[in-house]
């Protein structure tokens, strides 16, 4: 089913989604970020990853700094519509400490 920007519900959580970045080819959780409408909209237009930085309260796109792009191949939308997963193609590590998922820490038992 294809689903609009439009359908997206961004006031469930103050404007903003959490969007699940995945490996196109492998599936492998890449990274948790978060999206406003205008950094979706930036996705799709350019085909980049554009995510909204809470900390920095502004729009980036991934690999704007470091080189390490991600080319989105597919988004995915939730049933509920206020979640999204992006498929990609990265081109370098996902985390910004070099690693390349930025799960690699484990929980203490």
């Amino acid at each position: 089913m294809q689903k609009s920007i439009d359908e997206i519900d961004f006031e469930k959580s103050d404007g903003l989604i959490p969007i699940i970045v995945q490996d196109a080819k492998t599936k492998e959780v890449l990274t948790l970020a978060y999206s406003n409408k205008e950094s979706l909209e930036l996705t799709k237009k350019t085909g980049n990853s554009w995510f909204w930085s809470r900390s920095r309260n502004k729009l980036w796109m991934k690999g704007e700094k470091s080189g390490n792009t991600q080319k989105v191949k597919e988004i995915l939308v939730d049933c509920d519509s206020d979640a999204i997963i992006y498929l990609v193609e990265p081109s370098g590590p996902a985390c910004h400490t070099g690693e390349r998922v930025c799960f690699h820490n484990n929980l203490e038992k």
